[in-house]
């Protein structure tokens, strides 16, 4: 009895994943057993998504997928297939211009090895498009999936509460152009 398929042993354990990145489209080739994280650092060249416990566990792989955090490290790669993905990369505007996190975090030190940063940023973005005036305690909820081994959270609890602020502002002066 033959097993083989007419396809190449190759092709048949990959698979071909289309996918928006940072505003950009992408298209890649993964094997089946890639993760997002295999697939940004190594086909993408997007180091800033870190690869640290590779169990889902530390929160330093966190990227948006369609505006929602996910552990880069534990999720497929095929898994974004037609989805919408950023990364720390993308924050930042086209002209260099820091986003309200980045500027926050800057300005009230939410880092201080910044190991985490990236995976704290992104997972902060999409607490601030669910909601863009969250309470400390909804912070303190949100940014518990992801470990920081430095700053003991006040000022990332703050830089966060800080990036609300900035946005708010920004939204307020969008709206009176």
């Amino acid at each position: 009895m033959n097993l083989e398929s007419p396809e190449s042993s190759e092709e048949a354990f990959t698979h071909k994943v289309e996918f928006e990145l940072n505003g950009s489209p992408e298209r890649h080739c993964v094997p089946t057993g890639a993760t997002v994280l295999d697939l940004l650092r190594n086909s993408c060249g997007k180091q800033g998504v870190r690869a640290s416990c590779e169990r889902s566990v530390c929160g330093a792989c966190t990227v948006l997928v369609d505006d929602l955090p996910v552990a880069a490290c534990s999720t497929f790669a095929f898994d974004v297939d037609g989805a919408r993905v950023e990364t720390v990369e993308g924050l930042a505007a086209q002209d260099g211009t820091l986003s309200a996190q980045q500027q926050a975090f800057s300005e009230c030190g939410g880092f201080q090895c910044g190991f985490c940063t990236s995976g704290m940023l992104m997972l902060t973005t999409g607490l601030l498009r669910q909601n863009p005036q969250p309470d400390r305690d909804l912070i303190r909820e949100w940014i518990s999936s992801n470990t920081c081994r430095c700053t003991g959270y006040e000022m990332i609890l703050e830089s966060v509460e800080r990036a609300a602020e900035l946005a708010s502002a920004k939204q307020q002066d969008q709206d009176f152009e």
